[in-house]
C-alpha cells in the first residue's frame, strides 16, 4: 500500500508559510492560500533569500548554486545523492530547483542540506493499547481497538512526530529506518536480532513530499514511511523506550483524530489506521 497524498495542484502550504523561518529572524514573505500555486500570477512575490550559514561547508550540505566546483544533476541519481522527486519533475528555474507543490514564502536552502529534495525516511512503529491483564483496549464508541505508536518529542518545535531522518547519500531506505528508530527512541537495546527481524517487516505506506517547516522555495523534505507493527506485543512493543540525544522525550502514543503531530505526520498515520483498522 503506497500512497502519496500532497501532490501538486491538490494541497496548500500550512506548515513552512507565513512564518518565521525556525532558528532565525528571517520572516516568510505572505503568501495567501489563493497564491500558493506557481500557476497562479502574483507580481509582488519577492521573497528573501535564507540559507543557514552554520550548513555552509557541511560534508552533507550542497554547495551555493552557481560555485564553480557544485555541478549538479537534477531530477536523476546525481552520484550517490538521490535528486529524483516522489512528485515527479521539478523544474528548474534561473538554476534553482522549484518546490512541486508551491510558494513557501522563502527562497534558499534554509536549514535543508540539498537543494530540490531532500530524502527522508519515517518508521510508524505501532502496538495496540493493552490492559493491565494484556487485553487489547477498545474504543467504547467506535468498537474498534486502540492503536499505539512509538513517538518522540522533537527539540526544534516542541511537537511530537514519527522517530524519521534523512536517508543518508547511497544509503538504503531501510537501514534508515532501523537506524533513525534505534537512535531516537530506544538509545540502547540489547536483543540483536529481534530488532533486525522485526525491521525486516515493514509494510510501505507513504511515499512524497513533506510538509515541513524547513521548506522553502528551492529545498524540501520528502520522506517513505513504514508501518513496522508488532500484532502481539511481543517484540518491540514491549521494549522499554529512550530518547537518544535527537530527541526531547518519547513516548507510546494513543492515536486518535485529535492527536496533534509535527509536519503532516497525521496524514501518514492515518494511512496506518486504515490499514489497520483501528480507532480513529
Amino acid at each position: 500500500m503506497a500512497a502519496t497524498i500532497l501532490k501538486p495542484g491538490t494541497f496548500k502550504h500550512i506548515t513552512c508559510r507565513n512564518n518565521i523561518y525556525p532558528k532565525s529572524t528571517v520572516k516568510r514573505f505572505i503568501v495567501p492560500d489563493e497564491f500558493v500555486y506557481w500557476s497562479v500570477d502574483y507580481s509582488k512575490y519577492t521573497p528573501p533569500i535564507y540559507t543557514a550559514p552554520h550548513i555552509n561547508g557541511q560534508p552533507w550540505a550542497d554547495a551555493d548554486i552557481g560555485c564553480a566546483d557544485f555541478q549538479v544533476k537534477w531530477n536523476e541519481l546525481d552520484g550517490a545523492v538521490n535528486r529524483i522527486s516522489f512528485n515527479g519533475i521539478y523544474k528548474i528555474e534561473n538554476g534553482y530547483p522549484i518546490n512541486p507543490i508551491g510558494r513557501t514564502g522563502l527562497r534558499g536552502r534554509g536549514l535543508l542540506g540539498r537543494w530540490g529534495p531532500n530524502h527522508a525516511a519515517d518508521p510508524v512503529v505501532t502496538r495496540w493499547k493493552r490492559d493491565a491483564d494484556g487485553n487489547v483496549i477498545r474504543n467504547s464508541e467506535t468498537k474498534k481497538s486502540i492503536l499505539q505508536m512509538v513517538a518522540i518529542q522533537r527539540h526544534d518545535n516542541k511537537m511530537w512526530a514519527i522517530p524519521g531522518g534523512m536517508v543518508d547519500p547511497g544509503e538504503k531506505v531501510s537501514v534508515t529506518l532501523k537506524r533513525e528508530f534505534m537512535e531516537e527512541a530506544l538509545d540502547s537495546f540489547d536483543n540483536q536480532k529481534m530488532i533486525e527481524e522485526f525491521f525486516a517487516k515493514g509494510v510501505e505506506i507513504y511515499k512524497g513530499y513533506v510538509d515541513d517547516f524547513r521548506n522553502t522555495d528551492n529545498a524540501w523534505i520528502e520522506t517513505v514511511a513504514y508501518n513496522f507493527h508488532d500484532e502481539d506485543g511481543t517484540q518491540v512493543g514491549k521494549l522499554m523506550l529512550s530518547a537518544g540525544d535527537d530527541a526531547a522525550n518519547v513516548k507510546w502514543l494513543d492515536t486518535d483524530s485529535s492527536i496533534q503531530l509535527h509536519a503532516n505526520h497525521v496524514d501518514i498515520v492515518k494511512q496506518v489506521i486504515e490499514r489497520l483498522n483501528a480507532h480513529w
